[in-house]
């Protein structure tokens, strides 16, 4: 298996744990996360080295990522697994599986990469690379299937793991924030890239919304100590630390629970956030090189998952030169001002999240275990 992220890290754990509870003598080896190495998973490189993201951030990184990618590769054509799951990171891992599969391995691709949004003509890249496709939402699987490529919808772990209602009260008391004061989650990504182009302007943003609401207060989930060490230089680069702000390592689960409304970096995190039933804000800025190039092939409206489920606009989106301190801090205001807009959010998440409960480790493991078994009947 290989994951390249934390959200990769979670989706492997949640198959691991899924697939040794039917097979107990299964081992598992590749490169992941610590929530995949604390259920005996052998990661054999650092995940944080697959952890860029973008074009011009890749190519920073690009020699050391493709070293990688061949000692894995070597190393698994001399002693062949079973089978190979590829967890996300369709940028290593499709090319990966290529060469895999021609050797005879069989290949699982898990989290479809986004074909319907972009990139449409990597279908015939993933045709060539993929045994089988785990679909996590219901529009992808039709796209598979009428390109030939043998998938499953498994719905998405995340709406198994977090509760269809939860008490924010509960939230707020294990992390010890205010009860009765408004509380904003500021969740501006996983990855230091993402740090490098947003901690300034979630930082200013926090700032002006202070400005206006005495009695806020801030929490602010990090992913590693990479994230947080970065968070924290913009902070002090710009008088965060005046901010009433409570800054952790994880916990961006709780913090979503505890939160009235958040700011979230476009990606998982927002639906996590839909999930959480939390109203927000979503604001993504990247590498000037990553967004011209990106730009020109996007093929959607939106960029926020929880838009993209609800094919609509459901959450305001601030992308780029539009995700300004001033604009992220008006458009929290207005939500925090407006129940009316928060109560639609929240209706359309709900809907979201039932559409995306599908006991996914298990139908994700069947699928898995399906490809095994005919690979080696």
């Amino acid at each position: 298996m290989v994951a390249g992220e934390a959200s990769g890290d979670l989706l492997g754990a949640h198959l691991i744990a899924a697939l040794t509870g039917r097979r107990p003598a299964l081992r598992f080896s590749g490169i992941g996360g610590p929530k995949m190495q604390a259920l005996g998973f052998d990661s054999l490189h650092p995940m944080q080295k697959l952890s860029v993201r973008g074009y011009a951030e890749v190519l920073r990184h690009y020699r050391e990522i493709t070293g990688i990618r061949r000692q894995l590769a070597a190393r698994l054509l001399d002693n062949p697994p079973s089978i190979f799951i590829g967890v996300d990171a369709p940028d290593f891992n499709l090319d990966l599986e290529r060469g895999l599969k021609n050797a005879g391995i069989p290949t699982v691709h898990y989290v479809s990469p986004s074909i319907w949004a972009w990139r449409a003509g990597r279908m015939g890249k993933i045709s060539a690379a993929v045994s089988h496709m785990l679909a996590l939402f219901p529009f992808e699987a039709p796209l598979y299937e009428k390109a030939g490529v043998p998938v499953t919808y498994v719905g998405h772990p995340l709406a198994d793991l977090i509760p269809l209602e939860v008490n924010k009260d509960e939230a707020r008391a294990q992390l010890r924030l205010p009860m009765r004061h408004p509380i904003i989650a500021l969740l501006p990504g996983s990855r230091k890239s993402e740090l490098h182009y947003m901690a300034e302007t979630f930082v200013k943003t926090a700032r002006r919304l202070y400005e206006e609401f005495k009695e806020i207060h801030f929490v602010c989930p990090m992913a590693s100590r990479e994230t947080r060490d970065l968070f924290e230089t913009a902070m002090r680069h710009h008088a965060g630390s005046e901010l009433p702000l409570t800054l952790m390592f994880g916990h961006s689960h709780e913090a979503l629970a505890a939160a009235d409304i958040a700011l979230v970096a476009s990606g998982t995190a927002s639906l996590e956030a839909a999930l959480f039933k939390t109203p927000m804000v979503i604001a993504y800025r990247m590498s000037p090189v990553t967004w011209t190039l990106m730009r020109r092939m996007i093929r959607l409206p939106y960029v926020g998952l929880p838009n993209i489920l609800a094919n609509d606009t459901v959450v305001a989106e601030f992308l780029q030169q539009r995700a300004t301190p001033g604009a992220l801090a008006n458009a929290l205001t207005e939500l925090l001002h407006d129940a009316d807009q928060r109560r639609k959010q929240v209706a359309r998440f709900r809907e979201i999240h039932l559409e995306l409960r599908q006991n996914t480790a298990q139908k994700a493991a069947d699928a898995v275990l399906g490809v095994l078994d005919a690979a080696h009947a």
